[in-house]
């Protein structure tokens, strides 16, 4: 695909370094340096960690599902310490408790990564970068409204190509990395998720 890279991103989940070891590997260019962050995992559920989205639908209606996914700056409800997951999401590596956030909106994804003062995530210009990321960062450098945010379904494994300047602004549009209809099922099946099951 022509595909060159000088430096790569991604968090520390395992399905986004595993992606990032295809990436690299179906490149031949596992050499590249990667940086890993738990600042680019995607947006933190909080106490809907582990449930089923349609039926957090059921329970809560289908629109504050909505909300939760796709707002900016809505989080879902906190987890607390009772909440099954919480030993194991406390005990990553590498993250102080305060600043680990135990819920998260679509936008806390970039605002973590750039907590980080954005030294991770940028250069001097001019490199060739790729980062794998749940999806959270693409919302906001993207420059969306927050009505555009609501209606976004971001097809899940079809990677997504920006263009970027000096500032990290898009100079163009995103482009998914698949073809027509295999993008358009996908988004589909995403939009799908947060229904209630009939």
């Amino acid at each position: 695909a022509g595909l060159a890279f000088d430096v790569c991103y991604t968090s520390v989940l395992k399905r986004a370094v595993r992606t990032l070891w295809l990436i690299l590997d179906g490149t031949d260019q596992m050499w590249v340096p990667v940086v890993r962050s738990w600042r680019l995992n995607e947006r933190h559920y909080g106490g809907l960690t582990g449930l089923d989205k349609a039926q957090t639908a059921a329970r809560h209606g289908e629109e504050q599902v909505k909300v939760w996914r796709r707002s900016f700056d809505v989080p879902p409800p906190p987890m607390d310490e009772q909440h099954p997951y919480y030993q194991v999401i406390s005990k990553v590596r590498a993250i102080s408790s305060p600043a680990w956030p135990f819920a998260g909106p679509a936008g806390s994804g970039f605002s973590t990564a750039s907590d980080d003062g954005g030294d991770e995530t940028t250069d001097d210009g001019g490199s060739e970068t790729t980062t794998d990321d749940g999806g959270d960062e693409i919302t906001d450098d993207g420059g969306m409204s927050d009505a555009a945010i609501m209606e976004l379904n971001l097809p899940t494994g079809i990677p997504i190509v920006y263009e970027l300047d000096a500032a990290l602004k898009p100079t163009k549009p995103m482009q998914f990395l698949g073809d027509e209809e295999t993008v358009r099922k996908a988004m589909e099946a995403v939009a799908a998720q947060g229904k209630v099951k009939k």
